[in-house]
């Protein structure tokens, strides 16, 4: 690896940040903590700051010589509704919170990278650190878009990057195109008519109306779907009833769908109406549809990928960059970042929770796990990429 010097002998401040964040977590909109040491970091290093976009945002101002190009690179800081099983030092102190995914990590790598950046200043240009609040499906990226954050901080491309469980420590992964799937929620009421379970024949039962539209709803995956393109449509849950021996008015069905691609996820949403609405025409009920889009699949553009890829291969070597990671359904609000700048999402290694300190839960240490902890040994790596990414791109001729 070519880790930049200075950073590694921050090691040790990036981390404490890194576990007072951890130790003190907030959840979406609610980041006034975490935003303050953000913005007193920045402010103490010299860089001007921008508050208040999202609620709790927090974008820093690095700007060096005469150039207008920018450059954005963003970090989430929100936390989960998980209760921490983890004992060491620096545990969740905020009952039913805790840091479950890494955005402690993703936040003091960036700020490692700013704190490099402001005093060193190997760029023509500005470079925009972004600190995001609310990623975990309140849709911060949007909300700090919509509030003007590309019209306040003008830039040609913005990057994000997400540590991933499993894959080797400091090792990195990416792909062109649709790397990880759109976030969309559904709830179906189906309205039968309630009745004396002993006499069924006086009702509508809308319990058997959902067990048939649940099972017709997977022919959507297998049957009206392409093969070669990917979806998932998932029951998560089924409501109904109060008692043994009545048939209830109404049923819910409840749910997600994750596909890469807009027109797949049109085809399903559609073909989901159009199956619940006839089959409880069928039995004599009706239904109310609601589908709700949350997150766009996140689609890394192309050139900006294979600049990326090279920043990897030059900060931890080929041999440890993985070109063509395999995408997840899992989902990302990055993604509207992506609808309206070019871009690339990158993927850092966790590793397999070796690293974690005594006192650690018994659960595996992966996202969303009351278990998980961020690996500290990522700080200066990402850090690094982060600097060595925003250097070469305002160095390089543009991309378009």
């Amino acid at each position: 690896m070519k880790l930049i010097e200075p950073i590694l002998e921050f090691h040790t401040e990036l981390q404490q940040i890194r576990r007072t964040i951890h130790a003190h977590p907030e959840l979406s909109y609610e980041e006034v903590q975490t935003s303050e040491l953000v913005a007193k970091k920045l402010t103490e290093w010299g860089i001007p700051v921008i508050r208040g976009l999202g609620l709790t945002g927090v974008v820093g101002v690095i700007k060096n010589g005469t150039s207008k190009r920018a450059v954005g690179l963003r970090a989430d800081m929100d936390a989960l509704p998980v209760q921490e099983s983890n004992t060491f030092p620096h545990h969740s102190q905020h009952e039913g919170k805790m840091h479950a995914c890494g955005h402690d990590g993703h936040t003091a790598m960036l700020l490692g990278a700013a704190h490099y950046l402001s005093k060193h200043k190997n760029f023509d240009g500005t470079v925009y650190v972004i600190f995001q609040p609310a990623e975990e499906g309140a849709g911060g990226a949007k909300r700090m878009m919509d509030e003007g954050l590309f019209e306040q901080c003008p830039m040609e491309a913005v990057f994000g990057m997400h540590n991933w469980p499993g894959a080797a420590a400091g090792g990195m992964g990416v792909k062109v195109g649709p790397m990880m799937a759109s976030s969309n929620e559904f709830e179906v009421i189906v309205k039968g008519k309630g009745a004396h379970a002993a006499q069924p024949h006086m009702g509508i039962d809308p319990i058997m109306v959902a067990v048939q539209i649940a099972q017709s709803w997977q022919t959507i995956i297998s049957r009206n779907k392409s093969p070669i393109d990917s979806g998932v449509l998932s029951i998560t849950q089924i409501h109904s009833g109060s008692a043994t021996n009545i048939i209830p008015n109404s049923a819910s069905l409840i749910g997600t769908v994750r596909t890469f691609t807009l027109p797949v996820l049109d085809l399903i949403e559609s073909r989901m109406r159009e199956i619940a609405e006839h089959t409880a025409a069928a039995f004599g009920a009706t239904i109310e549809f609601q589908f709700k889009r949350n997150y766009p699949p996140l689609i890394n553009h192309d050139l900006e990928t294979l600049f990326a890829l090279g920043v990897m291969e030059e900060v931890v070597g080929k041999e440890h960059v993985n070109a063509q990671v395999e995408p997840t359904m899992g989902s990302e609000d990055f993604a509207f970042m992506l609808l309206e700048k070019p871009g690339c999402y990158v993927f850092i290694g966790n590793g397999d929770g070796e690293h974690r300190m005594h006192g650690h839960g018994l659960g595996p240490c992966n996202l969303h796990n009351p278990s998980y902890d961020f690996n500290d040994d990522l700080l200066p790596i990402g850090a690094t990429y982060w600097v060595r990414l925003a250097e070469r791109f305002l160095s390089s001729p543009p991309l378009r």
